[in-house]
């Protein structure tokens, strides 16, 4: 038993530093519950945590039914990428990262003779080499990844000279 607390990086986490890690990854709302038992605290202790959350803008709480859920607050969580793209990248840094999603969605939609992940998804049922049909996976996954990041990377250049100016610093 000593040496699973040893090689389990939670242990010299506090409780707060337990539950804001694990609130931070929640790809499906949850309950408080469920955030106690993965995290090893009271309920009492998670939902305070939780709230604090969810004062933050980090996480939403949902009410569904008699259960209150919390999940990762998906439009804040944007903003901040947005942000830390526009501050960690140059606009043309951005445009060519942008240029080059579009580029390989189009390539791939050509290479393929399909218009979406999920029409390539579905051709593999036509395929009896494997490595083609891990192929055709792998590209479908990365797909539907820049699929969702062009509207993000887009965000970032359509504000950048606004967010710019309010981001630097009046001596």
């Amino acid at each position: 038993m000593p040496d699973e607390t040893q090689n389990d990086p939670r242990a010299s986490m506090t409780r707060g530093e337990r539950i804001r890690a694990a609130a931070r990854t929640l790809r499906t709302p949850r309950t408080a519950s469920w955030v106690a038992n993965e995290t090893d605290v009271s309920v009492k202790t998670a939902q305070k945590y939780l709230d604090q959350l969810v004062e933050d803008n980090v996480l939403r709480k949902i009410e569904q039914g008699d259960q209150t859920l919390y999940c990762v607050d998906q439009l804040m969580a944007t903003y901040r990428e947005v942000a830390a793209l526009q501050r960690e990248h140059s606009r043309e840094e951005l445009t060519n990262a942008l240029d080059s999603m579009r580029s390989k969605i189009t390539d791939w939609k050509q290479s393929y003779d399909v218009e979406t992940p999920g029409e390539l998804r579905a051709s593999i049922a036509d395929l009896d080499d494997a490595d083609e049909v891990a192929e055709r996976r792998e590209v479908a996954s990365e797909w539907e990844h820049l699929a969702d990041r062009i509207p993000v990377v887009r965000a970032a250049l359509n504000e950048y000279d606004w967010a710019s100016k309010r981001d630097s610093i009046s001596a």
